[in-house]
């Protein structure tokens, strides 16, 4: 059995997860920020010049939600296409330096990459008013730098847990850290429509632009880019992550002219992992960025019930990450499911659930409690769907993971900027529940495109060009931990030939 030791709040690797987790929680809230902040920031509409009067305001009340603004802070003429480009910009910086943020993080490591990055994003956040102030060209200019800074977040973090994270503990640290973006949406929401309420709209960006500066001084003084540089691990938890990395790595360098590009190209199992990728992205930023609107516009909810409400779906999703995660990572160490099923199987569960729910959602009409609650169901498996497609990278090519996310949040990173802008198209003048019944169906259908492609071509399996050792795969054994306690009470996990274990 494993051998006792401290708890595992004391590892190393679960402080690093936690600081990640933070990292990604304002990530997250500088993201969707403007999502609410954008209620506000328009000039309110007469009542009946953008909608069409199928719902009523709770209490029967005929009042249109969008006359309601809060006095401070300036309000803009802007259109529904003009919006959805102020909100798709943003996506226009992040997905040029998804495979630069990829590439630099597998040379150099994660550490300052992540951290610079949600720092650049940091700043322009807090200009961001001023930008709103100087008109559309420079707000616009101002979201895409802080995509830029933004794009290499996601990248750098693989390139962490390259070096960072046992294989049977992958999936529980990654989805942790990882599931800091939906919590990060959980409170940017609520907290963006309070803050408007109480503040007015320009203080969202200084307040949270400002957390995100005090965490970077956090994550620089914690942080480091390997167990071995790290001031505050024990000498065995150092020994076991480096004994469990060192026989799924070759220990190489990578630079960009020993990567294997070309095989990375053709290989079926990066491209179902980019196609995934892209798929879940489309239904999962159409709802990050006009959820807040849907709400608004067509369930009639107030500014900051819209925004209390928009968070909800988000916080089933965060709840289902971690504990899906874990229970994936229990069934693996089991050898119940190998690990190609493991992420078929949430991938498949994952992306159907969430685009039955969408197609439902387009025929409940003003039925707000129905509609919240679809919404909720599809956050929940979203979730799921997140410890399969997310993780991929570090179970076919761990060496190579930071880059490979690059280059499927590459692909990913299309929707960001297309989907409001669909929306924009199929929603303008009078904002329906038929016109959004558009916006779901698109949504639904990609999913289950999504499905099809990662049941065929979707892989757990280490590449044979991603290592020039022999390919292995997690079973239990009793080795010791590394003083940590992560698998709770099971026998702790080493590898084993592949051949005799199916990946």
């Amino acid at each position: 059995m494993a051998a006792e030791g401290p708890h595992w709040i004391k590892c190393a690797r679960v402080h690093l997860s936690f600081l990640a987790f933070l990292g990604f929680v304002n990530v997250y809230m500088l993201r969707v920020n403007l999502s609410v902040a954008m209620v506000a920031m328009v000039t309110p509409t007469p009542p009946d010049s953008d909608y069409s009067g199928e719902c009523t305001l709770p209490g029967n009340s005929t009042t249109s939600a969008s006359t309601t603004t809060p006095s401070t802070g300036a309000t803009y003429d802007w259109d529904r296409a003009t919006q959805g480009l102020i909100l798709g910009s943003f996506f226009y910086g992040y997905i040029v330096t998804q495979l630069p943020g990829g590439m630099l993080a597998a040379t150099y490591g994660g550490k300052w990459l992540f951290g610079l990055g949600v720092l650049c994003t940091a700043v322009f956040t807090l200009l961001t008013p001023l930008a709103a102030k100087l008109g559309v060209p420079v707000l616009v200019a101002t979201r895409i730098l802080e995509g830029l800074g933004e794009g290499v977040t996601f990248p750098a973090m693989h390139g962490i847990w390259t070096v960072w994270a046992p294989p049977l503990e992958r999936t529980k640290l990654v989805s942790f850290s990882f599931a800091g973006a939906q919590f990060g949406t959980i409170i940017g929401l609520p907290l963006s429509g309070w803050i408007t309420d109480a503040l007015g709209w320009p203080y969202i960006f200084y307040i949270f632009g400002g957390i995100a500066v005090l965490w970077f001084i956090l994550w620089i003084v914690l942080v480091s880019n390997t167990p071995a540089t790290n001031r505050f691990i024990t000498t065995e938890e150092k020994d076991y992550i480096e004994s469990e990395m060192s026989k799924i790595s070759d220990g190489e360098p990578v630079t960009f002219r020993n990567t294997p590009w070309i095989s990375i190209a053709k290989s079926p199992a990066v491209w179902a992992a980019a196609c995934t990728h892209f798929c879940h992205n489309w239904g999962f930023y159409t709802l990050l960025t006009c959820l807040p609107t849907y709400m608004k516009d067509v369930l009639r909810f107030d500014l900051q019930k819209d925004a209390l409400i928009s968070s909800l779906p988000y916080i089933f999703m965060w709840l289902f990450i971690p504990s899906t995660g874990y229970a994936i990572d229990v069934a693996r160490e089991k050898q119940i499911l190998s690990t190609t099923a493991a992420r078929k199987l949430v991938t498949f569960i994952g992306f159907l659930v969430p685009a039955a729910c969408l197609t439902a959602i387009g025929f409940v009409g003003c039925n707000t409690t129905l509609a919240v609650a679809l919404l909720c169901i599809c956050g929940a498996f979203d979730g799921v769907s997140q410890t399969g497609f997310n993780i991929n990278h570090l179970d076919i090519a761990p060496k190579y993971a930071s880059i490979l996310m690059g280059v499927t949040n590459t692909i990913a990173t299309i929707p960001g900027f297309l989907g409001p802008q669909v929306v924009g198209w199929l929603t303008t003048n009078n904002s329906t529940s038929e016109q959004w019944r558009s916006v779901f169906y698109i949504s639904a259908e990609i999913y289950v495109f999504g499905i099809i492609i990662y049941m065929l071509l979707g892989s757990g399996a280490i590449q044979p060009w991603a290592t020039s050792q022999v390919l292995y795969e997690p079973v239990s054994t009793e080795d010791t931990n590394g003083d940590c306690d992560l698998l709770s009470t099971m026998d702790q996990p080493a590898l084993r030939d592949s051949n005799s274990v199916p990946a």
